[in-house]
């Protein structure tokens, strides 16, 4: 064993401040031990009679909802027989009502490092029910498979929050879950009652392969480690009219359009730009999402050094390629885009108009990047507070 997981040291029965308390749990079907063992028998083991209830993020409890907006509904967990309350449903904040019969919310998501991944908003609007309720939010750590000891980006415009950013961190912004449950507790003055389960084993430095755990995937398009790497970068695709491999095997390691030129768009970019990774030029036709049905020509990124692969970067400078090459057919998503009805679903998604009306505008991406530098100087300054690992 490398790391052990917070489910697991839960799983010694050594925390007994749970006892006697009514238990609520938020999860998914990832949310498991190394033996693929889920939460709610843990737990249920450990404590028995004490789980009152379930909560499920976006994507639903056993992750079958594909896509933004798609909706999961409350029901029963035809495992345990408890309630499940859907926070991506008619409501993404639970009521009061949700929490009435529990002391203490269990939180078991994986997270893959990107701020745009909803998992840490849900939890989010958990800790400010759990701080007017009084219950006590407790987390149980997991890797950031993509490391912690890298971040990038620029960091979230307050004009921009919405479900996919609230407090003002980059893209990769290189914390556990309960690392930034912790920064958004603070920095958002939620002040609720919030208790992190460390990991023992876990180092900053470490990317998922290192953990010796396995990947479950934690949402549909999510199903590989490789996913996560590129993702802090592909997800932008989700606010334009280029296919981000949904449809495909290889959701967001693909990309694509039917109008791209593999040979212009290659020329279009700067060595630098594609630092410790290659695009390989090939066509994929999805089966859903956009271009459904339709050849598109496209990309698939292979990363070959972890440690220098700028994910954030790469997707920025495939934009502003794409945008420069196919002013009459590449195009931005119109809203909605995740509940936001009238803004840019891509300026959410980067958390700052600004650097978009740059690239737009020519500026390269490395200038875009010694621009928000100091920022993000700041923030890792801010984030000492919270790290809970070496």
């Amino acid at each position: 064993m490398i790391v052990a997981t917070g489910i697991e040291l839960l799983g010694r029965g050594e925390h007994r401040v749970l006892a006697g308390k009514r238990l609520g749990l938020l999860v998914n079907q990832a949310s498991t031990d190394r033996n693929f063992v889920h939460d709610r028998e843990i737990v249920g083991a450990v404590y028995p009679g004490q789980l009152q209830c379930l909560f499920s993020p976006q994507h639903g409890f056993f992750s079958e909802k594909q896509d933004n907006m798609i909706e999961s509904a409350h029901g029963t967990d035809p495992v345990s027989g408890l309630p499940v309350y859907s926070l991506y449903g008619e409501t993404r904040t639970p009521y009061p009502s949700m929490f009435a019969d529990i002391d203490v919310l269990l939180v078991d998501l994986i997270d893959v490092g990107t701020r745009v991944y909803t998992f840490i908003w849900t939890v989010v609007h958990c800790l400010e029910v759990a701080a007017a309720t009084g219950v006590t939010v407790v987390i149980l750590d997991r890797p950031n498979p993509i490391g912690g000891h890298l971040v990038e980006g620029n960091i979230l415009r307050p004009d921009c929050a919405s479900f996919v950013g609230r407090c003002a961190v980059p893209m990769r912004h290189g914390l556990t879950l309960g690392e930034l449950a912790l920064l958004c507790n603070r920095e958002l003055a939620i002040n609720a009652r919030l208790e992190v389960i460390r990991m023992e084993g876990w180092r900053r430095d470490m990317c998922f392969p290192a953990t010796g755990l396995p990947w479950v995937f934690p949402s549909p398009n999510m199903p590989s480690f490789v996913t996560a790497l590129v993702y802090p970068g592909q997800v932008i695709w989700e606010g334009t009219n280029i296919s981000e491999g949904r449809g495909t095997t290889l959701p967001f390691e693909l990309f694509g359009a039917p109008f791209i030129d593999h040979r212009h768009l290659l020329g279009a970019l700067r060595a630098s730009d594609l630092s410790g990774c290659v695009l390989r030029p090939l066509r994929f036709e999805p089966t859903a999402g956009k271009w459904m049905g339709q050849p598109c020509a496209g990309f698939q990124i292979h990363v070959t050094d972890m440690e220098i692969f700028k994910p954030y970067r790469t997707s920025l400078a495939l934009l502003q390629a794409l945008f420069r090459l196919y002013p009459g057919q590449f195009a931005y998503k119109d809203p909605p885009y995740e509940y936001e009805f009238e803004r840019l679903p891509m300026d959410l998604i980067i958390g700052d108009r600004a650097v978009r009306e740059n690239l737009e505008a020519g500026m390269e991406v490395a200038e875009l990047e010694r621009g928000w530098q100091r920022e993000l100087d700041d923030y890792r300054q801010r984030r000492r507070a919270v790290l809970l690992y070496d």
